[in-house]
């Protein structure tokens, strides 16, 4: 991919298994990574793994204050911002049963912190002459999961506020896309599962073309695509990386019609 070497891209929930492997594949690029979280044990962690070229902000997206101060580091450390990837999410979901709260907090987490670290963003990347943005966005976005209301709405919340971004944002030079993984191997799924990755890939075949969860190294990849001068005419655009969840109806992968012959 080009257009990475000697660039700077701030992720947020950068600590996350997902987000680090974002992180390191941006790295390991030649990219110069800014891991924004709230968990300062794992990002502290993940920037001595990476080691020159990575930069640990403990930024909570949900404060103005700590949001900017990652910016101004980012620009201190690295000389400007050129690629921001909005992965911090809530995934407090009671469903029917969640208060006002809970709506909030989840809202402010998953939409507005990404509004809010795209606008302190933004006058950097028009100093670089431009840029790319993705946010995290989801399966979840488009079909009604059970019992799950305020991340599947929050989500699809992204998808609608990335076409806005890439409207308001052409102007500017900056391209903005999304990504929609599917079930990929997380720490929500690793804990579950009590680590085990065989049991996860057998729940998830069903659910998935490729009959298993993706790897966090897969949604890595389309993610630094998107940022990518490869990806140089794609703006606007939600990218499915989902092993054809999204492409299966509710027939799955399993004939229907001979069931009536039974």
């Amino acid at each position: 991919m080009k257009g990475l070497q000697g660039k700077t891209v701030i992720v947020t929930g950068a600590a996350t298994i997902i987000g680090a492997a974002v992180a390191r594949e941006f790295h390991a690029r030649g990219a110069r990574a800014v891991i924004a979280d709230i968990d300062e044990a794992g990002g502290e962690a993940l920037a001595g793994e990476l080691g020159e070229g990575a930069l640990f902000v403990k930024t909570d997206i949900t404060d103005d204050g700590q949001i900017e101060h990652c910016v101004r580091r980012a620009v201190d450390m690295f000389g400007g911002v050129d690629f921001l990837v909005n992965l911090a999410c809530s995934y407090v979901d009671n469903g029917i049963e969640a208060t006002r709260d809970d709506w909030l907090g989840s809202y402010n987490v998953n939409v507005v912190g990404a509004v809010m670290m795209m606008k302190a963003c933004r006058p950097e990347m028009i100093k670089r002459g431009g840029g790319a943005i993705v946010n995290f966005s989801s399966i979840s976005a488009k079909v009604a999961q059970t019992g799950r209301w305020l991340y599947p709405v929050s989500k699809a919340a992204m998808a609608q506020l990335t076409r806005n971004m890439a409207m308001d944002l052409a102007p500017d030079k900056i391209r903005v896309n999304s990504v929609s993984p599917g079930w990929t191997w997380s720490r929500v799924m690793d804990e579950l599962s009590q680590g085990n990755r065989a049991k996860t890939d057998k729940v998830a075949a069903p659910y998935h073309l490729l009959g298993r969860v993706g790897d966090p190294e897969e949604v890595a990849q389309a993610v630094v695509f998107l940022c990518s001068s490869n990806a140089s005419f794609i703006t606007g655009t939600d990218l499915a990386v989902d092993g054809g969840y999204s492409a299966m109806g509710p027939e799955q992968a399993v004939p229907a019609i001979p069931r009536l012959c039974e």
